[in-house]
């Protein structure tokens, strides 16, 4: 604290000279040195009260800033569940990923749920296509054709959403 006040007594002793001696120099404007003195013992005083904040308040995080913290714990995508994103953004956008990648996939599911009813997918009766929809039904069908251009356009998300809700509603 007396490091700072001398150091105020310092700033301001100079800032005082500085003012005796522009009243020699120009004596016509007293008022706007007066103004300036004034700012600048001001300027002083708040760099002595800063600094002495900044050395006697103690740093780092307060236990204020540290309760209001949201702890939000990083969990990990398991491994399966990242390469099945991928599968899916890839298919979406290529019509080659969504045969060979995503379709065994929606077939695995279909059979599953089509087997809980009694019904084969690949028997391909009008109930099963009734049951998967025309949209599902195209893509999980046993006879469907392998895309003859690799990199044809994918069917996109939205698609590719539908599909999946109406496998969910096959139940």
């Amino acid at each position: 604290m007396t490091r700072v006040v001398l150091g105020w007594l310092g700033g301001a002793f100079l800032a005082t000279i500085a003012l005796l001696v522009v009243r020699r120099v120009l004596p016509a404007h007293r008022e706007l040195e007066l103004d300036v003195y004034a700012l600048v013992l001001g300027a002083l005083a708040l760099l002595g009260l800063v600094s002495w904040l900044r050395r006697d308040i103690p740093r780092g995080e307060s236990l204020l800033q540290r309760a209001l913290e949201r702890h939000e714990e990083q969990v990990e995508t398991p491994p399966e569940l990242a390469r099945m994103e991928r599968v899916v953004v890839m298919s979406a956008a290529q019509e080659f990923d969504l045969h060979y990648r995503l379709r065994p996939v929606l077939r695995e599911i279909a059979l599953a749920r089509l087997a809980e009813r009694g019904l084969q997918l690949d028997g391909g009766s009008p109930a099963v296509r009734e049951q998967l929809g025309p949209e599902l039904w195209e893509v999980v069908r046993p006879e469907r054709p392998a895309p003859e251009n690799r990199h044809q356009r994918g069917v996109g998300l939205a698609r590719i959403e539908r599909l999946v809700a109406r496998l969910e509603g096959s139940r």
